[in-house]
């Protein structure tokens, strides 16, 4: 059985996008099984239905409107470089109403049913591909997988919206009296689910350059810094994602593939840049195209 497994990069999800399509449209790739964390939640039921073209359109044509409900971040510009920096004022809203994030998402559920349609999630449940998304369950402390065989189409709609939920920046969802989360806090790689799951190939897309070698930006105030610090803790979780994806594996006899970014594309994945996302695309096409291309 073969597996696509996408990360959890935001943004940089567009680059996933391009060496998926590559992947399928090339090097014809099918895969009974996709996994998903965060963006790569938001990617594999697409995927799974072959609409490349239309994931395309999405990527490339989400902004931050799309996203937030309520947006925490304020983009700025220097020269030609973007940057974020916190909205104090809506997180100051935020606190008088006794919320416990600087953000809301609301609009990114409405944006995933608005593209996610009854019509395509029945198709892919008809289909014997399975499709899972990686959530965060913060009162249990734990990882938890959500399979569209085990859900009706709000409940996936729902869950693929809470694996992207990047806390505190965004919305804290409380679902059969447990609060979840982005599933990026505890998994960004979901490697060893496919492997648990049965699949004996697995093509992994990291939305990280391999070798991480980079100087980290740090926030100037205490919440740019804790967009810092909070890329980090992602960044050592990721690293022991692929390190327990690779020995579990070589233990399983699985084939795995690992797809990473070339470069660092971004300080900051929850930008959404029209432009920048096409780019992206491109390139992820363009690796994978290179990757083959040296290998043959």
């Amino acid at each position: 059985m073969k597996a696509l497994v996408i990360s959890g990069g935001g943004s940089k999800g567009a680059f996933a996008g391009g060496v998926a399509q590559y992947l399928m449209e090339v090097e014809k790739r099918e895969y009974d099984i996709l996994v998903g964390t965060s963006t790569g939640s938001l990617l594999i039921p697409q995927l799974a239905l072959n609409k490349i073209g239309k994931l395309y359109d999405i990527y490339t044509n989400v902004n931050q409107r799309s996203i937030f409900s309520l947006n925490p971040f304020v983009v700025r510009k220097k020269g030609d470089r973007e940057y974020v920096s916190i909205n104090f004022l809506t997180t100051f809203l935020q606190f008088v109403k006794s919320r416990r994030t600087f953000g809301e998402s609301k609009a990114l559920r409405r944006t995933i049913k608005k593209n996610f349609t009854v019509k395509e999630f029945q198709s892919i449940k008809e289909s014997k591909k399975d499709v899972v998304v990686t959530v965060s369950n913060l009162s249990k402390n734990r990882i938890e997988y959500k399979s569209i065989k085990d859900f009706s189409y709000d409940e996936f709609c729902d869950w693929i919206w809470i694996s992207c939920n990047y806390i505190p920046f965004m919305s804290l969802v409380k679902r059969d009296g447990f609060e979840y989360g982005d599933g990026g806090l505890g998994c960004v790689v979901p490697i060893r689910e496919a492997i648990r799951r049965g699949a004996t190939e697995i093509d992994a897309i990291i939305l990280e350059s391999e070798n991480m070698d980079h100087n980290r930006v740090l926030g100037k105030n205490p919440f740019s810094l804790m967009l810092s610090i909070y890329g980090f803790v992602l960044d050592q979780i990721e690293y022991h994602d692929i390190s327990e994806g690779v020995l579990a594996a070589k233990h399983k006899g699985v084939q795995l593939n690992l797809y990473y970014t070339p470069t660092k594309l971004t300080e900051n994945s929850l930008i959404f840049n029209k432009k920048l996302m096409s780019q992206w695309w491109q390139q992820g096409y363009s690796y994978a195209q290179e990757k083959f291309s040296s290998v043959t």
